[in-house]
């Protein structure tokens, strides 16, 4: 098979723009993977065919319209979409809209990452791109999947996780020690929000001490003496909480420029560049400039992946119980551990061992119907333990 195409071709006409499309889809065994990570990512990708070698299979996950550039996953019901009643009443005019109206603008996002796709000279961060688009057209949508948006974000970080592997094992440290700063960061911003928070309860509290018009005059005379005081010390700690916001401020803005200092502004250290830009980092910085959602690497993909897989899992519309619900729930664990967000990771990694032993004696006669269930919860007690170890205080 090393010299047939590994692709089957269809023709689907994009429902934005009326344009006819090929796409490409990975045929069945077109590649093999040696395992899987423990968030679900293929690992040591092997083509059969070596000329795709350097592609990765998500280049192909989603269809992208040459045209106006939008995005969808690549699957049966995309193919599909003109017999799709709820697309085309309650979701198609909505996205249609919105979707044209932005390509009309020369500097709109979409413009801004299709223009970039370029999967034969970039295929990889082709694959990314297309992602990110995918994800600007879910939300669109009056009702987006959050679980979609979710699973989209996950599989960038797949992708910048792939990209990333192979590198000059000094980068690896200094990207390691960026990463401690950016913890600890995230700790210490948090630690001067909720003081802030405190200043402005006290100086409430202390602001309803001198409106008590109930007392009598000589209590409310002593009461007065001390006003001017409190008042004095609360403003002092006003400075200090503006003074702290101002602070952390400036430590982000000198923690992002040690990183583009010492890695490049992609953060991988490979001084690749993408296009008319020295790196695909620092495009990606360019378009996280004017789009929030943007992403720049693995880890503010797997952050983002968190955020939408939780909304999608509170919201439960998406989620089917059983399986679908326990394997959710690990995700939520597994990706919060990666990001360093323990305590979260450990909450739902005892809900998904909790939900997964109950799950398979409810259904201890169906051996099939539990396999997954049971190879979940196999890694969510693995897993747990690795992040009950790096919870602990070195």
């Amino acid at each position: 098979m090393s010299n047939d195409n590994p692709f089957l071709l269809f023709k689907v006409e994009c429902p934005i723009c009326k344009t006819v499309n090929e796409f490409e889809l990975v045929r069945v065994g077109a590649y093999v993977e040696e395992g899987r990570d423990s968030d679900f990512a293929p690992l040591n990708i092997k083509w059969r065919n070596p000329r795709y070698q350097a592609f990765h299979p998500l280049t192909y996950f989603t269809a992208t319209c040459a045209n106006c550039y939008y995005t969808r996953e690549f699957t049966n019901e995309f193919k599909d979409w003109k017999n799709d009643g709820n697309f085309r009443t309650y979701k198609l005019k909505s996205v249609k809209e919105k979707h044209l109206e932005l390509l009309s603008n020369e500097n709109s996002i979409i413009k801004r990452i299709g223009s970039q796709i370029d999967p034969v000279r970039y295929p990889n961060e082709s694959a990314a791109l297309k992602l990110l688009i995918a994800i600007f057209d879910e939300m669109l949508y009056e009702f987006p999947s959050q679980l979609d948006i979710g699973r989209f974000y996950l599989r960038i970080g797949w992708i910048m996780r792939d990209m990333n592997r192979g590198e000059n094992p000094h980068v690896v440290m200094l990207r390691a020690l960026i990463g401690e700063i950016n913890s600890k960061y995230t700790s210490l911003k948090q630690s001067i929000e909720r003081t802030n928070a405190e200043i402005r309860s006290f100086t409430k509290i202390v602001d309803n001490q001198f409106n008590i018009n109930q007392l009598p005059v000589e209590l409310k005379s002593k009461i007065l003496g001390f006003r001017d005081r409190f008042q004095s010390e609360c403003e002092s700690f006003q400075h200090i909480a503006v003074n702290g916001n101002n602070s952390i401020e400036q430590l982000h803005k000198t923690i992002e420029e040690y990183k583009q200092n010492l890695l490049g502004t992609s953060g991988s250290g490979r001084g690749m560049t993408f296009g008319s830009h020295s790196s695909f980092g620092e495009f990606l910085t360019l378009v996280k400039d004017v789009w929030e959602n943007a992403v720049t690497d693995e880890r503010e993909a797997l952050e983002f992946a968190v955020h939408h897989y939780k909304r999608a899992f509170a919201e439960g519309k998406d989620i089917a119980p059983g399986n679908q619900q326990i394997q959710a729930s690990y995700l939520i664990a597994e990706l919060s551990r990666r990001i360093g967000n323990y305590d979260e990771a450990k909450q739902y990694f005892t809900s998904t061992i909790k939900s997964g032993q109950e799950f398979i004696y409810q259904h201890r006669n169906d051996q099939s119907r539990t396999a997954l269930a049971r190879k979940i919860l196999e890694l969510a007690i693995e897993q747990g333990r690795s992040n009950l170890t790096a919870s602990k205080p070195v």
